[in-house]
């Protein structure tokens, strides 16, 4: 049975505190302080590697910690893979955004985890996981868990500039970006002084549809990564795969944990939390 489909904005919103999306920003006090701090724009080329300066005026630098996949899903896929998430019910999140849940129970403040409701990553995933590994820099990539979210310009969809926790999860953030291209803005707000660049530095990354990026090294734990409200322009669903930091692995203080939580979730039978 096709689960009830908010695509159309009548969705409740999920936005707590000060985020914001286009079904609840009239709500809420606006804050009218204009921002107008400098920040230098780059854009990130994957065949050098560099973030190249969108004005010609800096010089250009590297910028590590980025993989692309061009076309690492075919269109058959994708419809089938969409097909599948929509079957499922969407619940409402921060920003305009709807997810799907496929990990375990997690309180990052208290740092507790616990396997409460999971079921493991979806039967879909599992030929999409053995695909990554063909990949040198994922062959020992064994995610635990999976988050599906849905992105859509009509509620104002977006995601502020964060750090990815690194308590639980581990060096590699891996998603595949589906339906419309977006760009994933990296931040860097003490800038690089040692390049003459002391103000905040925005590097676009651009995702192509269907492709698959991965965030690690020093992109994943020194730049902040968004994705921004001006860069929907159409209905975007993307599922991103998440590993087990070393504590949670042989050797480290929760590796036990650790070892079920994997064993569950590449069973491959999940259902969304």
């Amino acid at each position: 049975m096709m689960a009830p489909d908010n695509r159309d904005g009548v969705a409740p919103c999920g936005c707590k505190g000060v985020r914001r999306c286009l079904l609840c920003e009239n709500l809420k006090e606006k804050d009218e302080t204009k921002d107008s701090k400098t920040v230098h724009h780059f854009i990130y080329n994957p065949e050098t590697k560099l973030a190249v300066c969108k004005d010609a005026g800096t010089s250009s630098f590297s910028f590590p910690g980025i993989f692309l996949w061009d076309n690492f899903i075919s269109e058959e896929e994708e419809k089938q893979l969409i097909k599948s998430m929509d079957q499922d019910a969407w619940n409402p999140s921060q920003s305009g955004r709807r997810k799907q849940d496929f990990g375990p129970k997690v309180n990052f403040k208290k740092r507790k985890v616990r396997v409460g409701g999971f079921s493991g990553l979806p039967n879909l995933s599992e030929e999409l996981v053995r695909r990554m590994q063909q990949e040198p820099c994922l062959s020992d990539f064994q995610p635990v868990e999976q988050c599906n979210l849905d992105y859509s310009p009509q509620r104002g969809s977006a995601i502020d500039p964060h750090f990815d926790d690194s308590w639980l999860w581990g060096e590699r953030l891996v998603t595949i970006n589906m339906l419309s291209e977006t760009t994933l803005t990296m931040s860097l707000e003490q800038g690089l002084p040692e390049l003459g660049l002391s103000e905040e530095i925005h590097v676009a990354v651009r995702l192509p549809r269907r492709c698959l990026v991965v965030v690690y090294g020093e992109a994943r734990r020194r730049w902040k990564h968004a994705i921004h409200r001006e860069d929907i322009h159409d209905r975007r669903v993307c599922s991103t795969y998440r590993e087990l930091s070393a504590e949670f692995l042989p050797g480290g203080q929760q590796a036990e944990l650790g070892a079920q939580l994997l064993k569950i979730a590449l069973d491959f039978k999940g259902i969304p939390i």
